[in-house]
């Protein structure tokens, strides 16, 4: 049984109900941690509220992670609220629409930059602030996708930043493992969640997963959330560094 009472986690990237953030920060509730949610800006205000009503002993915050006077000041409010952290959930990406639906070749420069900076550097930024409130060590996850490895038609630069991301991940478990925080990353299956929206043909995506993979059916939400317990967890003491699939076993087909 995971147990993580008297643990706080601050959950980055929570849009709405279907988020896989939500599903995590369920899951970390359920086992004991108290919650602080994290959302980009006054439009995702009302959804972060109302869902953090039903946690118990949850706060919100306001960060954009591409903003580096937000994320100073989200981890000041966050130091001044709890002390110390112990865990850090990051589920967030994003890259321009042009980027999504256009030929990768057709990449501009801005649009890459933007995708690298939110989805991947975000990470960095994000683990340094909260290294300093992890002085008895901890727990970071990201999400990632197999799109890190191998082309998913439409996943055009966001496959490039998640493969920046997964790097990261083993950059990062070097730098932060003698303070012992490790760092870990979930590659979810495919998913509709308001982020996955901006991918073309995404119904096509869920139909391959759903019909080429081992267990023949779609991950959800609370499914990611179980695994990203666990690797927050105690009972991941020994795991950093790594990329977990929860995705039905779709990355272990050929055909």
């Amino acid at each position: 049984m995971i147990d993580l009472q008297g643990k706080t986690a601050v959950v980055f990237g929570l849009a709405n109900k279907r988020s896989i953030a939500w599903g995590i920060a369920q899951k970390l509730n359920e086992a004991g941690a108290r919650i602080a949610i994290c959302y980009q800006n006054d439009r995702l205000k009302r959804d972060a509220e109302s869902l953090s009503a039903e946690l118990r002993d949850a706060k919100t915050f306001q960060c954009d992670v591409s903003v580096d006077s937000e994320i100073d000041a989200t981890f000041a409010a966050l130091k001044e609220t709890y002390g110390t952290l112990d865990i850090l959930v990051h589920s967030v990406a994003f890259a321009p629409a042009d980027a999504m639906k256009n030929d990768f070749l057709e990449t501009r420069r801005d649009d890459f930059r933007i995708a690298l900076d939110v989805s991947a550097y975000s990470l960095i930024a994000v683990a340094r602030a909260a290294a300093p409130l992890m002085p008895a060590g901890g727990s970071i996850v990201t999400l990632t996708h197999y799109g890190a490895d191998k082309v998913f038609p439409n996943y055009n630069v966001m496959g490039v930043a998640k493969a920046a991301l997964e790097s990261a991940v083993r950059y990062l478990a070097m730098s932060l493992g003698s303070r012992g925080i490790r760092v870990n990353a979930v590659s979810a299956g495919a998913i509709k969640t308001l982020a996955a929206r901006g991918i073309g043909d995404l119904q096509k995506m869920l139909d391959a997963s759903e019909a080429r993979s081992a267990l023949h059916h779609n991950v959800d939400t609370l499914e990611v959330g179980n695994a990203a317990a666990f690797l927050l967890s105690p009972l991941a003491s020994g795991i950093t560094g790594e990329i977990m699939f929860v995705d039905g076993g779709f990355n272990i087909t050929g055909m």
